[in-house]
């Protein structure tokens, strides 16, 4: 399947930093994958403007809501409506500093479908799971709990970030990716049927252009999802150009 590398901007970007969007333009166009650049709320209709259809782009969390008394959250509609083609659910960081439970990143995923986005659902275990030996017992379970029933290959991709691989330096051995990503089709397999087959795995987790080629050369990876190496054109597009041709 076409690999999706989709950047992720956090809570970084001004106006001017649209320009690192432009810039990108001519990796997107000779791409063999798909890609998706997520930038602040702030920015996102600036982008769309900018990006003119040539960059896809996505938000990077939404409300499971589609309007109403919510102080400053952003509801799947009005991403859409801004330019967005895909939305960010449960991201660690989300999980982490705002206590989203998996029943919550799963309504904002069917919120995404409603308004008609693209999701990318996040998963992964702590570095403290990890050594306890609970990693797959985590992802099972944030599987069951996050991802819906009505997820499809045309509709979610799940994204595995390992939270102590995220923003540290430090990225899991090709091995333990490979062996993970497999974990995670059997889960998808066991919740969804047959259909699983077709949904894209991620992997996020200190992506950059000196590991990218390795990493997404690994079976059952199905794209990158990529942080800080996404917001400057040259690194971003360095990790477009080492996705799989095939």
């Amino acid at each position: 399947m076409r690999q999706l590398v989709a950047g992720n901007w956090k809570m970084n970007g001004l106006g001017a930093d649209l320009a690192e969007l432009e810039s990108l333009k001519p990796a997107i166009a000779a791409a063999a994958c798909e890609v998706v650049v997520c930038p602040p709320a702030t920015l996102l209709a600036r982008a769309a403007w900018l990006a003119k259809g040539a960059v896809a782009l996505g938000g990077q969390d939404c409300h499971a809501e589609a309007a109403g008394a919510f102080t400053g959250d952003v509801s799947a509609e009005m991403l859409k409506d801004a330019g967005a083609a895909y939305v960010i659910v449960g991201h660690s960081e989300r999980r982490q500093f705002h206590g989203e439970t998996d029943a919550m990143v799963a309504a904002k995923a069917k919120a995404a479908w409603r308004a008609g986005l693209k999701v990318i659902i996040c998963i992964g275990e702590s570095e403290d799971q990890r050594e306890g030996g609970h990693a797959s017992e985590v992802c099972f379970s944030q599987i069951e709990g996050s991802v819906p029933l009505e997820a499809d290959g045309a509709n979610t991709a799940i994204a595995y970030e390992p939270i102590w691989a995220i923003g540290t330096g430090k990225t899991a051995t090709c091995n333990d990716i490979a062996a993970m990503h497999r974990h995670i089709r059997g889960c998808l397999v066991e919740r969804l049927g047959a259909k699983a087959a077709a949904i894209r795995i991620l992997y996020g987790g200190s992506v950059k252009p000196s590991n990218a080629a390795e990493i997404l050369a690994q079976d059952e990876v199905g794209g990158a999802l990529v942080g800080g190496a996404s917001l400057k054109a040259q690194d971003f597009a360095a990790i477009i150009a080492a996705a799989r041709k095939t």
